[in-house]
């Protein structure tokens, strides 16, 4: 059976700050053009497809990996995100209702071990990714959001687990720089990185242990039989074992339509602030977010810039990405507006940079990994929902597992084919997707200005995915 909706859409053209910053490390990895084979091919090179076939060649050298990216490595989410990387403590609640105290216990530990992996490996192969380990603060900066945190850090207390370290409301403030955050708790093990300089250095150690990587490859259609034939615009590959790992696009696949839904993550840059920021006090590196639905995250860049982002503005019909999710000015505006709101003293500073990016967005905010429509031989890791980075290092070990059939802890993750819930179909996802955004839109508005919700706006609120904090 063909599939001929999983096709991907046009490369951006506006890249990101950090792709920029980039820009020109390596030449372009040819296209597909003609037809070729491959023992293990995989569809997506951001961060979970180079993790995935970096983990397949070391297991297994002998494979023949192949790589099929519809620009290049790192254009879509993984070089367009705003260079945060957290655990899923937060999420454990929603761990432990999808897979037990343990498992949880297991994924969450394993989630922050990757954070140490991306560091050692960045230092192993002399990749300047900016990797930075400050610590994130997760703040309140409305009456609402007060205690967003509770009910994991009360989780993690009474099972003694020592990972979120409760702050005044004076220290938030403080190490915030900014009296906007009204309480928060301090998180240790997140980090923070120039997310293109990662991707592309996971592309060099792929190439390096011979993975081949065709790049500009637009993928229209690949089938379920064995052995895949995937189609291009230029050719085909015929491959043995199929890997999808193409972020929010997998939304446009049938069998995976119904648990993703695609939505933007929207980004401006400032121009260096070094002086600013000292007199601020934001000093000490952290990444901070702050616990709206449609969150609030930020951190000071390598050359002291401030880069600022908010989640959920932009959604997708029927898993369709089209400029909407490359650039979007009046967006980039409203998020600039975020930022002053914080720190009102530098609306003089130039806004050098803004663009947008795609986060694939599932019920729980956990992602789908499993094999597609029980076909062993065609496995998917999707679902990422706007936390992939450090997730991804776990998402790359169970899909090399499971790619090669292997009888580990890998291939037995607990995450593996475990239900995330599901959106409605089109179109009445579409249009209930931008009913319940301008409902949390009017709510969280109100709550910034301290002032009571409309009835409607909040019950509406409710059926959006889960952010951060787990919902009761």
């Amino acid at each position: 059976m063909e599939d001929t909706t999983s096709h991907l859409v046009t490369q951006p053209k506006h890249r990101s700050f950090w792709l920029q910053e980039v820009a020109g490390d390596a030449p372009d990895a040819p296209p597909l053009c003609g037809n070729a084979r491959a023992n293990i091919a995989i569809i997506g090179g951001g961060y979970v497809g180079l993790w995935t076939a970096i983990q397949i060649k070391r297991l297994d050298p002998g494979s023949n990996v192949a790589v099929l990216e519809q620009d290049i490595c790192g254009g879509g989410a993984s070089g367009r995100n705003g260079g945060i990387v957290l655990s899923w403590w937060p999420k454990l609640s929603s761990l432990i209702r999808l897979c037990g105290v343990n498992d949880a216990l297991r994924i969450a530990r394993d989630s922050q071990a990757a954070i140490q992996e991306i560091r050692v490996l960045c230092e192993t192969h002399n990749i300047d990714a900016h990797f930075r380990q400050a610590g994130w603060l997760w703040t309140a900066t409305s009456q609402a959001q007060m205690g967003a945190w509770d009910r994991v850090v009360m989780l993690c207390d009474k099972m003694g687990l020592d990972v979120f370290q409760r702050l005044s409301p004076e220290e938030v403030a403080r190490r915030s720089g900014s009296p906007a955050h009204r309480a928060g708790v301090f998180e240790a093990s997140a980090a923070t990185i120039q997310p293109a300089a990662l991707v592309r250095g996971l592309r060099h150690i792929a190439l390096e242990l011979g993975v081949q990587i065709f790049e500009n490859t637009r993928v229209q259609s690949f089938s379920r039989h064995q052995p895949v034939v995937i189609r291009t615009q230029g050719g085909t590959l015929t491959t043995d074992r199929l890997v999808i790992a193409t972020n929010a696009w997998a939304a446009s696949i049938p069998e995976l339509s119904r648990s993703i839904v695609a939505i933007t993550s929207d980004m401006v840059m400032t121009a260096p602030i070094p002086d600013q920021l000292q007199r601020l006090g934001w000093v000490g590196g952290e990444c901070i977010t702050d616990s709206q639905m449609m969150v609030d995250y930020y951190h000071v860049t390598n050359d002291r810039s401030l880069a600022f982002g908010k989640g959920g503005w932009g959604i997708a019909f029927g898993g369709k990405l089209g400029t909407n999710f490359d650039r979007n000015r009046q967006r980039a505006r409203s998020v600039a507006a975020d930022l002053h709101r914080y720190y009102p003293g530098l609306r003089d500073v130039p806004i050098t940079h803004d663009w947008c990016g795609p986060i694939d967005r599932t019920p729980n905010s956990l992602p789908l990994l499993g094999r597609l429509g029980g076909h062993r031989h065609i496995v998917y890791g999707v679902g990422w929902s706007g936390n992939g980075v450090g997730p991804s290092v776990i998402g790359g070990k169970i899909l090399a597992s499971l790619a090669l059939e292997r009888d580990d802890e890998w291939g037995h993750y607990p995450l593996i084919e475990r239900s995330v819930g599901r959106f409605p179909p089109e179109p009445i996802r579409y249009f209930g997707a931008h009913l319940v955004r301008a409902a949390v839109v009017r709510k969280e508005q109100a709550e910034i200005l301290d002032q009571k919700p409309s009835f409607i706006a909040v019950q509406l609120s409710k059926l959006a995915p889960t952010g951060l904090e787990d919902k009761k």
